[in-house]
């Protein structure tokens, strides 16, 4: 991957979860950090959904995809989100989610692909 695709495809991660990160917001969820102050391992996440994302998955594929990706680096179900413990509330199949979260999804995808669009990826 050159310099410029490398910085492009950042810039789609940074946006995607940011839209995200505000999105919950409006929900009354203020667990996000901005990117700047995301973890690296979080950030990583991220990246591996713009990939997604760019492959053409759909919000469920993604959901099922982040939920494999957490449950294999030891993530467990918990009605409350504790990143120290690796629970999280919506490690649940994507028709269990509520609907806000399916939401979530559908906007990261979308955001990541309009991006992408704009800086000439797709």
């Amino acid at each position: 991957m050159n310099g410029r695709r490398e910085v492009q495809l950042e810039a789609c991660a940074r946006a995607a979860h940011e839209a995200n990160r505000v999105y919950c917001l409006t929900l009354g969820d203020d667990s996000h950090l901005g990117w700047a102050a995301t973890p690296e391992w979080q950030k990583e996440t991220v990246r591996h959904g713009v990939a997604r994302a760019l492959g053409g998955a759909t919000a469920e594929e993604m959901h099922q995809s982040w939920l494999t990706e957490k449950r294999a680096n030891g993530w467990k179900y918990s009605p409350i989100k504790d990143a120290e413990k690796k629970e999280h509330p919506y490690l649940l199949p994507y028709a269990e989610l509520p609907a806000e979260q399916q939401k979530k999804d559908v906007l990261f995808a979308g955001v990541v692909r309009l991006m992408a669009q704009a800086l000439g990826l797709q």
